[in-house]
């Protein structure tokens, strides 16, 4: 995640310059130590946190676990990532629902954090799951922000109760509990109670927050924090807990660039946990906080459950069983690959998907250099093909291809470049339906045996590839170095060799064209 991008470098370069130390003396510990206390006060992480934090680090590197490990930097990175875990709740918290619904969730906050957005996301996940949540607007002070809440509502294709039209008009302590019963009325199993924020806390604030809580008696008070905020989330976050209390935390605009530290105390300091983080402005940015999860991303270990959440999310497994047998039988065509790019846009940013992998923090550059265009191009191009010359891609001739590619808006080497690199992708899934190990441009081979790779390493350790097509020479140069180098953590403690630009290069035509 954006948000903790500096914090993220700071750490995997702290951790980078371990790798070659075979011992850990004291010395090389408490310099450990004390640019990971660097790298937190710097992201704004709160100063007792952070106390606690480096203590518990220290003590453990320090300790027989340490002392008896076969490499003692990776379990020096093993050790910040379960302290991290800690600072972050340990475990994921989910919701509580009332066993006689509606269950009432009341959302808090300072103004401009996000409540209102949040509200539309929730009741938008929450349907997904088969409930039938209830909006109601009590945000009656800022200007608009019932208007606002009913366009939430309508993207979110959720009901709202909003009997006032707000702007400074209307009783909002009434509003919530009339809306309540008429959830009940109803049959809506959840209401998410959306209330007023002000630029910074205040006694009449709190005391309107307090009043909702008391004629409702919510089972959930989210309180919601802009990941943003910096120092100040902690006075914020305690000034609610006294004022009205909540039950849950959530993190907004985690896809900024502030530092995030907010994150990384709000926990600690209020002993509340946090339930969701809101990851981008669109109604299905938002996913359940994990604090593992978000420990393995901030140090570059990536995310692949949440990876494998969102796949199984957005792709039909009757369509997947299909593809797997056209795989099989050597028929998979064009067609069938619009069908699986139309399937992979339903689970959002190629950038987001990518950026849970392990060790994408060193390819931050080619990530964000990343068209996600070029999926809309690749498909405009197939598109404009007939049936038969998406089914066999061979018939397509010269004036097939410049028919196509006056249709799509395209050149005839669009097209040609997509042709190819379809036939690559077809060998590669076609080796990896028969069990083999495929070739990936920027990637070399995947999940080889360590032997087979060992003894091909050693065989080509002082060539390169000599092959004139540049996805093949990527795919061979990186094979050459993956198999070169040991196994080691995403942020390269165990070995040394990275995709160079003309690699990564070549991953981005192969995901963004095929």
């Amino acid at each position: 995640m954006a948000t903790f991008g500096t914090l993220s470098d700071r750490l995997t370069e702290t951790f980078r310059n371990l790798r070659k130390k075979g011992q850990l003396t004291p010395a090389d510990v408490d310099g450990t130590v004390r640019e990971i206390r660097r790298a937190l006060l710097d992201a704004d992480v709160a100063l007792p946190v952070v106390k606690e934090f480096t203590a518990a680090v220290r003590e453990r590197a320090l300790g027989d676990e340490v002392n008896r490990a076969l490499n003692p930097a990776q379990q020096v990175v093993q050790i910040v990532n379960d302290e991290l875990i800690g600072i972050l709740g340990g475990q994921q918290r989910r919701l509580q629902f009332a066993k006689n619904p509606p269950t009432v969730i009341m959302l808090a906050g300072l103004q401009g954090s996000g409540k209102t957005t949040f509200a539309g996301k929730l009741a938008k996940m929450l349907e997904k799951d088969g409930h039938t949540p209830l909006l109601v607007a009590c945000d009656l002070q800022r200007p608009n922000a019932v208007n606002q809440l009913q366009v939430v509502a309508e993207r979110a294709g959720a009901t709202i109760y909003a009997p006032e039209p707000g702007n400074g008009v209307g009783d909002p302590v009434k509003v919530a509990r009339d809306g309540v019963a008429y959830a009940t009325r109803q049959q809506h199993d959840i209401v998410i109670i959306d209330t007023a924020g002000r630029l910074g806390v205040d006694a009449e604030l709190m005391k309107q927050a307090a009043d909702i809580r008391k004629a409702t008696q919510p089972d959930e008070v989210l309180f919601v924090i802009d990941a943003m905020i910096g120092q100040d989330a902690v006075n914020t976050a305690k000034a609610f807990q006294d004022g009205v209390d909540f039950t849950g935390v959530v993190l907004s605009k985690l896809d900024g660039d502030a530092r995030g530290g907010a994150a990384l105390s709000v926990a600690s300091v209020t002993g509340r946990p946090i339930i969701f983080a809101s990851t981008g402005e669109g109604l299905d940015d938002v996913e359940p906080f994990h604090p593992d999860r978000m420990a393995s991303r901030i140090l570059d270990l990536g995310d692949i459950l949440t990876l494998i959440e969102q796949a199984q999310q957005a792709f039909d497994e009757a369509e997947a069983m299909k593809v797997a047998e056209k795989l099989a039988t050597e028929t998979f065509t064009l067609e069938d690959f619009l069908e699986q790019m139309q399937q992979m846009k339903k689970m959002g940013s190629m950038k987001k998907m990518l950026g849970m992998l392990p060790g994408m923090g060193n390819m931050k550059q080619q990530l964000e250099d990343f068209d996600e265009r070029e999926i809309d191009r690749t498909e405009a191009i197939i598109r404009s093909m007939t049936l038969a010359e998406r089914r066999n891609p061979k018939i397509l001739n010269g004036s097939r291809r410049l028919r196509i590619a006056r249709g799509s808006g395209m050149t005839v080497t669009d097209v040609n470049q997509l042709v190819q690199r379809f036939d690559q992708a077809a060998k590669m899934m076609k080796t990896v339906a028969r069990g083999g190990v495929p070739n990936i441009p920027g990637m070399g081979p995947v999940g080889g045996k360590p032997g087979a790779s060992s003894k091909r390493g050693k065989q080509q350790k002082a060539k390169g590839s000599r092959s004139g097509n540049p996805a093949k020479r990527a795919a061979e140069n990186a094979g050459i170095a993956a198999s070169a180098a040991p196994t080691g953590s995403g942020f390269g403690l165990g070995g040394q060799n990275a995709p160079s630009e003309a690699d990564l290069a070549e991953l981005q035509k192969m995901l963004g064209r095929g």
